[in-house]
């Protein structure tokens, strides 16, 4: 166990029979979550984590053949879910986490109660046959050569975007820092997986109760994404947020946390 928690930053909080994983999106690490938290230690017991290559895990386990899908990161969560022994999760992803928390339930569902998905797209691409993914092919050969070439240019040109919060320039500021904090090769290969990955095809396996969380007005994200993966996803519930941006977490977490808890009192068991 020692060794996974180590690897991947693992930390526990809070009290409660029934456990949330909570699960940072890329460019990020698990303090992305600390506006939330406070309001559900209560209740239950938290665990947060970083993915490899992510925040303060170690580094050294990162290797770009095992990262190069998102198996290497669902295969983080199934390490950190087993080596706690837990069961029965209420699973919290934010963006790509929201994918990475699915395909580890199509692979067990029996660790899963929950997803509660936070900006997801199951394929950030627009395609021919009239999906709306929001990207273009040359927009993100854009993204990843500006990330090769002037690492800090790109944080503090995604960040404001992806923020979307004018008003408050200081949350940008503060996601530019998250950007940049990371090692830039790992994080182009994170940039890279996340965007040209596409899991259309896997929603139909999903047998674990979801809640999609979509943001208006998200850059990322439009609410096309959110729209198809709800009429895909069976068992869903859709949710249009108030929140603008892409990291409603940060930007609105009051908003954020009655929605999931909402969600949680409405859909509990027993």
């Amino acid at each position: 166990m020692n060794a996974i928690v180590d690897r991947n930053n693992v930390k526990v909080i809070g009290q409660g029979e029934k456990t949330i994983v909570f699960a940072h999106g890329f460019g990020c690490d698990q303090s992305m979550w600390r506006y939330i938290t406070p309001a559900f230690q209560e209740k239950y017991q938290l665990v947060l984590f970083d993915y490899v290559g992510s925040g303060n895990s170690d580094l050294s386990a990162y290797q770009s053949e095992k990262y190069k899908s998102l198996q290497g990161y669902v295969q983080d969560v199934l390490d950190v879910v087993e080596s706690m022994g837990l069961k029965d999760i209420i699973f919290i992803g934010h963006s790509i986490s929201s994918m990475i928390g699915m395909l580890a339930s199509i692979e067990r569902p029996d660790y899963f109660d929950k997803l509660i998905m936070i900006g997801p797209s199951s394929c950030y691409l627009n395609d021919t046959n009239g999906y709306h993914g929001g990207f273009e092919q040359s927009d993100i050969k854009e993204l990843l050569d500006m990330m090769e070439m002037n690492f800090a240019g790109w944080a503090s040109y995604l960040a404001p975007i992806a923020m979307n919060q004018p008003e408050n320039p200081t949350l940008s500021k503060d996601l530019e820092r998250s950007f940049i904090s990371g090692n830039p090769t790992i994080a182009r290969e994170f940039a890279e997986v996340t965007f040209l990955s596409d899991h259309r095809g896997d929603l139909a396996k999903v047998t674990v109760p979801t809640l999609i969380m979509q943001c208006s007005e998200d850059s990322i994200v439009p609410i096309e994404a959110g729209e198809y993966l709800h009429s895909h996803l069976k068992n869903s519930t859709f949710l249009l947020m108030e929140a603008k941006g892409h990291y409603p977490h940060i930007s609105h977490p009051e908003e954020t946390i009655r929605c999931i808890q909402e969600y949680l009192e409405r859909n509990r068991k027993g």
